[in-house]
């Protein structure tokens, strides 16, 4: 089992993987501000990918960044965002089976006559299946 922070450090290389697949010529600014994480930490994130040989900088003159680049997915990081891809599927599907568990057991301590049978807001959590 991994640790967290190694997950969180993974979910976050992912994001960064994908977002600058579907738009190299993001800011760090912007980057961060979609991630919900400070400049600095990002631009670390990037550094890492890019001595691990996942993302080039590339110059380009079109770019609506100012300084003028862009950020490329090698052949390397193509294939690693596909392994990240596979372990934040399993892992968030993990989690949503274990939150959905979770609810429908509370669910149906809620309904228990040993509680009074109080409901949640009166549905039926069987005809809200997810």
């Amino acid at each position: 089992m991994t640790s967290r922070r190694s997950q969180l450090q993974e979910d976050t290389n992912f994001r960064v993987l994908r977002m600058l697949q579907d738009n190299p010529d993001m800011t760090q600014r912007e980057i961060a501000q979609k991630l919900g994480v400070s400049t600095s930490g990002l631009n670390y994130c990037l550094n890492a990918l890019i001595d691990k040989g996942y993302l080039k900088v590339q110059n380009f003159s079109q770019s609506k960044n100012k300084f003028g680049y862009v950020y490329v997915l090698t052949p390397q990081g193509i294939a690693e965002k596909a392994q990240l891809t596979g372990r934040f599927l399993r892992r968030k599907m993990a989690e949503y089976e274990a939150l959905r568990a979770e609810i429908e057991s509370i669910h149906a301590e809620a309904k228990s006559p040993d509680i009074g049978g109080v409901g949640v807001g009166g549905a039926d959590l069987a005809s809200r299946r997810m």
